[in-house]
């Protein structure tokens, strides 16, 4: 009797890489479900701000996210530009990532598989991961398509547009913040095929990505 190994898709990467709309794509092609463990920590910040606490806090932030509110992860402030601030600054505290590890480890380790998407999931939640990617692309690309998802939602809400620099200064000061903390860095980890989605539209790198998981599976025996 053959044992089928769970499928587990690890997708890591930066801010605007294209690796939530690929995990996405890869959750619906596959039949599995999915995990945005950004929003965990999206949540995480905007609790911190509504109760008005200092996201360098380290141990408001830690309280905040062993008492994730779900409601959070539907509210309307959770993807906006002030809020991925706040996620990246809590998502810094060791603390708040020992937090929620165990409900993205538990996500992961589902019997049939599973799919999630973050910065550390190929490194520290899903190490064993069937397949791993690492979504990447230009700063500048990657700037250019966070401009254009906050002007839509601008648009849609009414609220202020900000500037393309202004997107790029962010994306820079996130990177540094994801790559530099101590507790578990936004890192590539050595067995993730590299997906660079640059040059790429949607279906192309969906594609990309599929073609890279198929060839994880053969290799790992399914």
């Amino acid at each position: 009797m053959t044992i089928k190994t769970p499928l587990v898709i690890a997708v890591d990467g930066p801010a605007a890489s294209g690796k939530g709309t690929i995990a996405k794509a890869l959750a619906r092609h596959y039949g599995l479900p999915h995990m945005d463990t950004g929003k965990l920590y999206r949540a995480c910040g905007l609790a911190v701000r509504l109760a008005g606490h200092d996201p360098y806090d380290a141990e408001a932030a830690a309280d905040a996210a062993k008492a994730i509110d779900a409601t959070l992860l539907d509210d309307p402030d959770l993807m906006n530009s002030l809020n991925s601030d706040y996620a990246s600054i809590v998502s810094s505290h060791p603390a708040v990532r020992a937090a929620l590890f165990e409900t993205q480890r538990a996500f992961a380790q589902q019997p049939g598989g599973a799919v999630l998407d973050g910065r550390d999931i190929g490194t520290v939640i899903a190490p064993d991961a069937l397949a791993k990617l690492f979504v990447t692309a230009s700063p500048e690309v990657r700037a250019q398509r966070r401009h254009a998802e906050l002007a839509g939602r601008a648009r849609e809400t009414g609220g202020a547009d900000q500037t393309l620099a202004d997107v790029m200064a962010d994306i820079a000061a996130r990177d540094a913040r994801d790559s530099g903390r101590s507790a578990a860095p936004l890192v590539r980890a050595p067995d993730a095929a590299l997906l660079d989605t640059s040059d790429l539209g949607i279906r192309a790198a969906v594609d990309a990505a599929i073609a890279l998981v198929e060839r994880a599976r053969q290799h790992g025996g399914r």
